[in-house]
C-alpha cells in the first residue's frame, strides 16, 4: 500500500480502497474494477458528438500501474467493461491487446453488465473470463446491479456513486466514492467519462470519498 489507500474490512476479509478508483482484495491478490466504459468516447463520436479521444488508453495505462503497485495476479471488472457495439473500435482493442500481450500472467474476469449485454464480450484473443452476474467468490457475490442477496455480501457498480462535499464559504464539490453498506458495496466508476450519480445512505453506511490522491472516509448518513 502507499499513502491515499484505506484498508477496510468488508466480510472479514481486507479489502483496499485506492484513489485510482478500484478495490485490491488482498487475500486473492485482485482488483475489483466497476464500470471502465471503454469505447464510449468513440460511441459518442460515431453519433457525431466532438468529445475527446484516447480515454481508453489513459484508463489502460491506469489499470497497468495498479496491477505493478499492487502485485495483483487478476483483474475482476464488475460490469460494462465496454460502453456499447459502436465504440468496438480498432483504437480501443489495439490498446487493450498490446497491454494484454505484456500481462498474459493476469488472470482477467467479467462480471458481466447491462452494457456488456449489448456491446458483447470482448475478443477472444484477449483471455477475458466472462461470466453473468451474480458470481459468487469467497465470501461476496460479483455483481453489476448493487442488490442484496441472501447468498453473501455483494459488490457492483453500474450506479457510479459520488459524494458532495460543502467547504465553509459554501462552495462544494463533488467527488467519486466508494460506497459500503450493511449488505452491498459499490464500487465508484473507473471510466473517466462516466459522470456521478446520487444514491441514498443511512446510519449504517459507509461512504469513502476520493479527494486528489487520497481515499478518506466521510461521515455516514450524508446525502450522496
Amino acid at each position: 500500500m502507499r499513502e491515499g489507500d484505506l484498508p477496510v474490512k468488508i466480510a472479514g476479509e481486507e479489502m483496499v480502497l485506492l484513489p485510482e478508483r478500484a478495490m485490491y482484495w488482498s487475500s486473492e491478490k485482485a482488483l475489483l474494477i466497476a464500470d471502465p466504459h471503454w469505447g464510449k468516447d468513440a460511441t459518442f463520436r460515431a453519433s457525431g458528438i466532438p468529445v475527446p479521444s484516447g480515454t481508453a488508453d489513459e484508463a489502460i495505462a491506469r489499470v497497468d500501474c495498479l496491477v505493478r503497485r499492487t502485485g495483483a495476479r487478476e483483474v475482476i471488472f464488475l460490469g460494462d467493461l465496454l460502453h456499447a457495439r459502436e465504440g468496438r473500435s480498432p483504437v480501443v482493442f489495439a490498446s487493450l491487446t498490446q497491454w494484454r500481450s505484456s500481462n498474459m500472467d493476469i488472470r482477467l474476469l467479467l462480471i458481466r453488465g447491462n452494457h456488456d449485454r449489448r456491446a458483447g464480450d470482448p475478443p477472444s484473443d484477449l483471455g477475458v473470463n466472462c461470466e453473468d452476474a451474480p458470481y459468487r467468490r469467497g465470501p461476496f457475490i460479483l455483481d453489476h446491479h448493487p442488490r442484496a442477496s441472501a447468498e453473501g455480501y455483494v459488490l457492483a457498480g453500474h450506479v457510479h456513486p459520488g459524494v458532495r462535499i460543502y467547504g465553509r464559504g459554501r462552495q462544494s464539490e463533488r467527488l467519486p466514492c466508494f460506497f459500503i453498506g450493511e449488505n452491498v458495496g459499490i464500487l465508484p466508476a473507473f471510466g473517466d467519462f462516466t459522470g456521478l450519480a446520487d444514491i441514498s445512505s443511512s446510519d449504517n453506511d459507509e461512504i469513502y470519498a476520493i479527494a486528489d490522491a487520497t481515499v478518506i472516509r466521510i461521515a455516514s448518513a450524508t446525502r450522496i
